[in-house]
């Protein structure tokens, strides 16, 4: 049976709707080594994003996926907590980012070693949450992979390929996401359980087909974040080529931010119901089409 692995739980497609496949509850762009890197009450995270996930499920969410992995200040207990507070299944990663948000630990770690703390974290649980980890999230750098982020993508590769987990990667450029691809397949693994986050910032759209054309996702996760009009074209363009089966749409916003007094200000999840969807509706995309992009398409990427 294909499952989402969540907080709350595993999930079958049939007790889901909408999910949002690319927000942040909890999240700290400080590097591993800076003071107070990751550190929060899970109580005063519940009562600054308790109100934002409640604002999401009077809109019909059903489930949202945390993006923040290792380095960037994963807390799968903060995540558990904030589920738990608003009964709001999140689905969580392992996995780490790129350079410099690379900790000690997996810098000195085999492949070997790093690939086995995936798939634990896949299929018992990360640390001593209980909650398994759902997918694997990665990133590259800009203008290419460095030698320390292939291996950390090889490991990836082949935890993906144990457990059937997706691997989401922050990368900018198309050109790098073909090279991620490559060593993704020479490991034994599937271009069509890669997800390709940001894609929008690739401005050659032939090379966001080009990624599609191998058999991955590519995520538009710029909604509320840019011009209303401007996000709605390009996903009109990629529907238009026949993409919507492969096609996320999600804002990239929350969060706490243990750097901020008091997690500072969080941004809403509810552009994408309010806005986006009516807007798109308006242009002429089916209720059919829309329920692939909200609902069928991020339960295809994340379940397993």
């Amino acid at each position: 049976m294909t499952l989402l692995h969540t907080t709350l739980g595993p999930r079958r497609a049939d007790e889901l709707g909408m999910i949002l496949p690319h927000e942040h509850v909890f999240v700290d762009l400080r590097t591993p080594d800076r003071p107070g890197y990751a550190e929060a009450d899970p109580a005063d995270v519940v009562r600054l994003m308790g109100p934002q996930i409640a604002a999401i499920k009077a809109r019909g969410v059903t489930a949202l996926v945390e993006c923040s992995t290792g380095g960037v200040g994963l807390r799968v207990d903060i995540d558990l907590a904030v589920s738990r507070a608003t009964g709001l299944p999140i689905v969580v990663p392992t996995g780490n980012y790129r350079e410099p948000w690379i900790p000690d630990w997996v810098r000195s770690a085999s492949e070997a070693e790093l690939e086995a703390w995936m798939v634990r974290e896949l299929t018992e649980g990360v640390g001593d949450t209980g909650v398994r980890a759902a997918w694997i999230k990665l990133s590259a750098g800009d203008d290419g992979i460095t030698p320390l982020e292939a291996g950390i993508l090889r490991a990836a590769a082949r935890a993906s390929a144990t457990t059937g987990a997706v691997i989401g990667s922050h990368t900018i450029r198309g050109r790098v996401v073909m090279d991620q691809l490559d060593i993704i397949e020479a490991e034994g693994g599937r271009a069509d359980r890669f997800i390709s986050i940001h894609t929008q910032e690739e401005k050659d759209f032939g090379l966001n087909r080009a990624v599609a054309a191998r058999g991955a996702f590519i995520e538009y996760d710029h909604v509320g974040r840019a011009p209303d009009d401007e996000v709605a074209t390009l996903i009109m363009r990629a529907l238009d080529a026949g993409l919507g089966g492969q096609l996320l749409i999600s804002h990239d916003l929350g969060w706490y931010d243990p750097a901020q007094p008091g997690g500072g200000a969080p941004r809403p999840y509810t552009h994408l119901s309010d806005v986006m969807l009516p807007l798109l509706g308006a242009r002429g995309v089916p209720e059919a089409t829309l329920r692939q992009l909200t609902a069928d398409n991020p339960f295809a990427a994340f379940a397993r």
